[in-house]
């Protein structure tokens, strides 16, 4: 059984010319064939372009309204024919049923077509995203044939005007109907709306006017790019139809990890750590940095006494590069951690064993034992 018309683009049995414009081209977009690679996208789409020829058209729908679908099968009706919905060749004839394109028999050749977009993912070092970077790149692509011009045509020949459509890209179909006859124009399917023929395809395209090429683009990786950031090539991208301009190249970058460093927008995060007894005592510590040169450089980072594990410490303009003024830096955020050596000697943990006795008051009698432990301790780890 045939669903009903009004249901299929989601609309009231009372919406006018308007509402159906816009559900039928909100459906036409979900099934159209070139944009939905389901199994039954190509049934679906048939069926609501069906809906819409016969909802569209006063008198169609006034015979839909009364009689429903046994309106179109009665004798002399229309047979199930609905104007050939189903030779839309890509998303671009739905917009010409919607305004007006071709109507009235007038040619609807097509004029120029912008090429494809193409995309490219390539994943950058974590240095290269941060201080920016420069990348040959070899991009396959679709060009205009250089032996027949972009025609399809062998070399030495011409398309020819289509023998069905006569150059039109269309042909008309008459339908009849209780209330007469109509007349509908549809894409020509014989030269598929191109209005002409190749009958001597170029051996180098085969007849498409297009080839697949490679070709190196130089691009320029901005400093400070994340995960996720998009470059834009106009023109990189694939050759247009009929004499139209190129697609672009889109470049997705991907940012490898580092094992130190982590990114959080303009700032870098590190783990650094230190010993029980700088903790305890403080010290003067170098804290590497990351810079674009190879040599490394460090920052003089004071850690006070008692500083306890988990303290952030921050190094003002050490970190990423903002994208659009890249004179200023993030911060780079220094996370201390105390080290525990996995084994001591024994005259450290005699030293250990005392310190804890005289911290848990045990040798509250010994003048002077702490501080000689901390320097005795002091000096091992120095060592």
């Amino acid at each position: 059984m045939k669903a009903d018309y009004y249901e299929l683009l989601g609309i009231a049995k009372g919406a006018n010319d308007d509402a159906i414009r816009r559900a039928y081209r909100k459906m036409a977009r979900k099934y159209h064939p070139d944009v939905n690679k389901e199994p039954d996208a190509e049934s679906k789409f048939k069926e609501v372009s069906e809906a819409y020829e016969v909802l569209n058209d006063p008198q169609k729908r006034a015979v839909y309204d009364q009689y429903g679908h046994a309106g179109f099968n009665q004798g002399g009706g229309f047979g199930g024919d609905y104007g050939g919905f189903g030779d839309f060749g890509g998303l671009g004839d739905i917009f010409d049923a919607f305004f007006g394109g071709g109507q009235g028999g007038r040619s609807r050749r097509r004029g120029p077509e912008r090429g494809a977009d193409l995309r490219l993912d390539i994943t950058l070092g974590f240095r290269e995203a941060i201080f920016g970077t420069e990348k040959t790149l070899d991009i396959p692509h679709l060009e205009r044939c250089q032996p027949c011009g972009g025609s399809g045509a062998k070399e030495g020949t011409q398309p020819q005007s289509c023998s069905q459509c006569k150059g039109a890209g269309q042909i008309q179909q008459v339908s009849r109907s209780p209330f007469g006859q109509f007349a509908q124009v549809v894409t020509c399917p014989a030269c598929k709306g191109e209005g002409q023929q190749i009958e001597n395809p170029c051996g180098t395209c085969r007849g498409k006017g297009k080839h697949q090429v490679n070709q190196q683009v130089k691009v320029t990786v901005p400093p400070g790019v994340d995960n996720g950031a998009r470059l834009r090539l106009t023109g990189k991208g694939d050759a247009g139809g009929r004499g139209g301009p190129h697609g672009d190249l889109y470049i997705v970058i991907h940012v490898a990890a580092d094992e130190t460093l982590q990114r959080r927008d303009a700032d870098l995060f590190r783990s650094f750590a230190i010993s029980y007894s700088q903790a305890v005592l403080g010290a003067d510590v170098k804290v590497p940095l990351l810079v674009q040169s190879d040599d490394p450089q460090f920052h003089d980072l004071k850690i006070p006494a008692g500083t306890q594990t988990g303290t952030v410490f921050s190094v003002r303009q050490q970190g990423v590069p903002h994208l659009n003024d890249p004179r200023r830096r993030g911060d780079l955020h220094v996370e201390i951690f105390i080290a525990v050596p996995a084994a001591v000697s024994e005259e450290e943990r005699e030293l250990l064993e005392r310190l804890e006795a005289l911290r848990t008051g045990e040798e509250k009698h010994h003048g002077g034992l702490l501080d000689n432990i901390k320097d005795g301790l002091k000096q091992l780890w120095k060592e």
